[in-house]
């Protein structure tokens, strides 16, 4: 038997919460781990408090991120006692998850921890770190470099958005931080911000092309705010596009695309090949400050997990929340 945190729904209705499981019941997988660390995302959020329709199949192990040690394998990468991170691939979702002491996982699917981060870190970075460092990635193939003029975070105090900051700034980019949290504005200074700005100057209706603002942009608010971001862009910028805060509409034009040459990147963490994962994970490694990590984490037991994603969904967590699992 293992600890998982378990969402079933039946004629009774919805039910979250930490169960003993047999690990009989794990599906099949070429590699057999037990988890140290998984996190809170926004979609693990939705998932454990039954705000969208985020699970596909029913009882639901959550947990879209593990960091662990392998215990068993048939895959021909991994052999116990190796050191993985997981991220997206559809766990939480159609496929048992990693808020759970044991996962049965796919090989293929697995990245090698790199040695600069213990499972705490991989965890305190999870798929938001990893998907600002995917849109850090995009910015950079469409020829950001640092001193071309502000880059613009938006849903700044979220897991995407601290991240997202704290490599932008270590990379010597000037970041603009959009931020609806006044209170957490010397904590965006801290990971790296120049400059704070109310998220409510983004998110009404706007002008299809405005005042040429950013060099680029990493969105993960969706909605007016990425179409007022899109007109702000100066010519030739890049937006980066990874999540849906504030919706998933887009009221925009195609002004910004065909006036002022705009690329709008569209960031897909949960189905990346293994390839961008890889190249992702090192870039981690080698640009993020851990001293960043620690400001932006904080650190729950499996038990508190519900609690903590009731709280995530309604705005009352900032950065990264890590599920401490096992040893």
């Amino acid at each position: 038997m293992f600890k998982a945190l378990l969402l079933e729904k039946d004629q009774s209705g919805f039910r979250a919460g930490v169960r003993p499981v047999d690990e009989s019941a794990l599906p099949e997988g070429d590699v057999q781990a037990t988890v140290a660390h998984s996190t809170l995302n926004f979609k693990d959020g939705l998932a454990i408090t039954n705000r969208s329709p985020v699970v596909r199949a029913w009882p639901m192990v959550a947990g879209i991120d593990g960091a662990g040690t392998v215990l068993q394998s048939s895959h021909a990468d991994w052999k116990p006692g190796d050191r993985f991170v997981h991220n997206g691939w559809g766990l939480g979702e159609t496929r048992w998850g990693c808020l759970a002491e044991r996962a049965s996982l796919k090989g293929d699917w697995l990245v090698r921890l790199p040695a600069a981060f213990t499972t705490r870190q991989a965890m305190a970075i999870g798929t938001a770190g990893y998907t600002a460092m995917l849109c850090v990635l995009a910015l950079e193939r469409h020829g950001v470099v640092a001193g071309d003029g502000s880059v613009l975070v938006t849903g700044a105090s979220g897991g995407v958005g601290s991240v997202a900051i704290a490599l932008l700034a270590r990379l010597g980019h000037r970041v603009v931080a959009s931020s609806g949290k006044p209170d957490q504005a010397d904590y965006l200074r801290r990971l790296g911000a120049a400059e704070v700005i109310d998220r409510a100057e983004l998110a009404a209706a706007g002008k299809p092309l405005q005042k040429e603002r950013w060099s680029a942009v990493v969105d993960a608010v969706g909605s007016q705010t990425l179409a007022n971001a899109l007109a702000q862009t100066r010519y030739g910028g890049v937006v980066a596009a990874c999540g849906l805060a504030q919706g998933h509409d887009l009221p925009a034009t195609v002004m910004p695309f065909i006036l002022r040459g705009v690329t709008l990147a569209g960031i897909d963490s949960v189905m990346a090949p293994i390839a961008a994962r890889r190249l992702a994970w090192e870039r981690l490694a080698r640009d993020l400050d851990p001293a960043a990590l620690e400001l932006i984490t904080e650190e729950v037991p499996l038990e508190r997990a519900v609690e903590k994603a009731e709280a995530l969904m309604a705005g009352k967590v900032r950065g990264r929340v890590v599920v401490a699992i096992g040893a």
